[in-house]
Formats: structure tokens, C-alpha cells, sequence
């Protein structure tokens, strides 16, 4: 998948930016949101290059993948963004979901990246797409609400800890898309 906003470009993570990879999965501000339990931190280049492996092999699954959010203006990657299936899912849910380096937050970024991704799902099918955080992640949850995402509460259902739980569905986003239109 390559898509292309305003400012971005959403695409495979390439190895060469393995170190940046690291640099934004070993810092404790950016893993305390992801996953379930105590936060795990990147430790070192082979770990890089195998996550990136594993990325690569995830977006296998169209439109399913997880992808690199390169800014257009000096090619550095902000982050990832990704589109899965959520885990313990009992009736394939899928999940939208972002994390991006610290020098990259505070733009829109993230609302750009999800918007574009949030098209490709649901120009492919998908009928429904969540989001979910932990409940104290504000930052992320201004997210979901900018991409007009309905807030379900908190929810114990998919993860060991509880979530906050964002949803939209594919009449509802396009409804609610106004400027978020991806160009391929």
C-alpha cells in the first residue's frame, strides 16, 4: 500500500530506517500507551529489523498492514500507523491504531495518517473500525474524536487492561470525512 496526504506518505517500513524505528519504540513516553502490562522497550537494531520484518509481513493481509507515516517535507518517518485485526477479536474487529516519535506529535499527524488509512479500510469493505487506548491516553483519544470516532466508554473486552473504546463506521465516516481524502 502507498498512500499520499497533504503532508505524508503512508508506506512499507524500509530496513534502512531500522535506527528510527528503534529510536521511537525505545522511548518509555511512546511505549507506556502500547500493549497490555509493563511497557517493553526496543533494545537494539536486530530488534528493529525484525519488527520491521514482521510489519512487512503483516500488510500481507490487504487492507489489513502496518506501515511507516513518512513527512513529505524532509522524508524523516514520524512513526507508524496500522490497520489489524484486534487481538482476541471474536468477530474479526479491526483496529486502527498510531504511534509516532515525539518530535512528531503536536502537528495532526496522527489525524492525517489515521484519516487516510481509515479511507483505504473502508474503500476496501471493511464495515466498521475501531480504535482503542488506555483510558488515560487524552492525546490519542483527540484523535479518534477529530476523526469523528463514536466514544463507547471504557471496555474490558480485547486487551488483559481496560480501553478506552472508539468506533466509526463506514456510513458514519463518510458522513463525517469532509477533508480527510486520501490520493492514491
Amino acid at each position: 500500500m502507498h498512500l499520499e496526504t497533504e503532508r505524508l506518505v503512508i508506506r512499507p517500513w524500509r530496513h534502512e530506517e531500522a535506527e528510527r524505528l528503534l529510536d521511537i519504540l525505545s522511548r518509555m513516553e511512546v511505549m507506556k500507551w502500547l500493549g497490555d502490562g509493563e511497557p517493553v522497550l526496543m533494545k537494539d537494531l536486530d530488534e528493529a529489523h525484525a519488527r520491521i520484518d514482521r510489519y512487512n509481513t503483516e500488510r500481507d493481509q490487504p487492507p489489513l498492514g502496518m506501515w511507516a507515516v513518512e513527512r513529505r517535507s524532509d522524508g524523516v518517518v514520524a512513526g507508524t500507523v496500522l490497520l489489524l485485526t484486534l487481538p482476541n477479536a471474536e468477530h474479526g474487529e479491526v483496529e486502527i491504531g498510531w504511534h509516532l516519535h515525539p518530535d512528531s506529535w503536536g502537528h495532526g499527524y496522527a489525524t492525517e495518517a489515521a484519516a487516510a488509512v481509515l479511507a483505504h479500510g473502508f474503500d476496501a469493505g471493511l464495515p466498521e473500525i475501531i480504535a482503542v487506548s488506555h483510558p488515560t491516553n487524552d492525546a490519542s483519544q483527540a484523535v479518534m474524536r477529530r476523526l469523528g470516532m463514536t466514544d463507547h466508554g471504557v471496555i474490558e473486552k480485547w486487551y488483559a487492561d481496560p480501553s478506552a473504546y472508539f468506533s466509526i463506521t463506514a456510513e458514519q465516516w463518510r458522513a463525517a470525512c469532509g477533508g480527510f481524502e486520501a490520493r492514491r
